[in-house]
Order: structure tokens, then C-alpha cells, then sequence
């Protein structure tokens, strides 16, 4: 990982399958997720799949991201696992390429350590905006306490 790797993590109080649930159902983004809001995605989320990301900056603009899920590892052991791909035209020209890992870790009370991280290559990627990049994934993250926390006490 380098300094131009966005990244976030939080402590939820909500056991990991709770927490896996509320990431892999992208169809409910739009409710609570400020950064994510809204994920494209035919069917059920599986590896090799495209998605596409619409994304709100915190100023308000937004992007569509084109993404191609490159792993999920579903609970086991106290960890899982959900990773894609940016497929945008900067990746297919060798300019800035990037894989998302999202990664969960049960915790001994029962909680759930939520972490992710954008490992960014290639010449442009500080015209990627890492900064903005990791202010988005904090807001996910806290938004993904919130919601998973929702969901545990529900």
C-alpha cells in the first residue's frame, strides 16, 4: 500500500454476517449509503460480475464508476472478503488502475472491524483524487455502522 491508497475503517456493533448482508445488498445502497449511492448490478453480486458505482463526492457532483467484481469471500473463520476492479477508460489505457478491497474481521465481543482500501498504480493516479477518494470512503464506512448497527438491533 502506498500514501496514494485511500482508505477507512470502523468498529461496528453488529456481527460480521449482519455487516456482510448490509454490503452485499446493493440494491438497498440508496437508502443509507451517502458516498455509493446507488450500485448497477444484474442479479445477485458474484465474481467476474460488472457493476457500475454512481458516486457522490462531498461537493456534490457525481460519477459513475464501471467496476468488475474480482473476489467475494463470504464469512469464514471470523473474516470476509468483497473486492472490484475499476474498468474506466483511464484503466484500459494503462493510466490509473485501481482494486477496492472492502474487508470485514470479527471482533471478540461479538462486533465487527470493518476496513477498505483503494490500491491505486499507474502515472495519473494523483489526478485520481486519493484525498476525495478517502473522505467518500469514510462516509461509507460510518454509514455502514450505522446501518448494520440498524439491522443487528431490528
Amino acid at each position: 500500500m502506498s500514501a496514494a491508497d485511500p482508505s477507512a475503517e470502523i468498529d461496528i456493533d453488529a456481527p460480521l454476517e449482519t455487516v456482510w448482508a448490509a454490503m452485499l445488498d446493493v440494491a438497498a445502497y440508496g437508502e443509507w449509503n451517502p458516498f455509493v449511492e446507488r450500485v448497477e448490478c444484474t442479479g445477485d453480486p458474484h465474481v467476474g460480475q460488472p457493476i457500475r458505482l454512481h458516486v457522490r463526492w462531498a461537493n456534490g457532483s457525481t460519477v459513475v464508476s464501471p467496476e468488475r467484481i474480482s473476489e467475494i469471500s463470504a464469512p469464514a473463520d471470523g473474516a470476509a472478503c468483497l473486492a472490484y476492479v475499476y474498468e474506466g477508460l483511464p484503466a484500459k489505457l494503462g493510466l490509473v488502475r485501481g482494486t477496492r478491497f472492502q474487508r470485514l474481521t470479527s471482533l471478540p465481543d461479538g462486533g465487527t472491524h470493518y476496513a477498505t482500501v483503494e490500491e491505486f498504480r499507474g502515472p495519473l493516479v494523483r489526478f485520481a483524487g486519493p484525498g476525495r477518494v478517502a473522505e467518500g470512503f469514510a462516509r461509507h464506512a460510518a454509514a455502514l455502522k450505522a446501518r448494520a448497527e440498524s439491522l443487528a438491533e431490528g
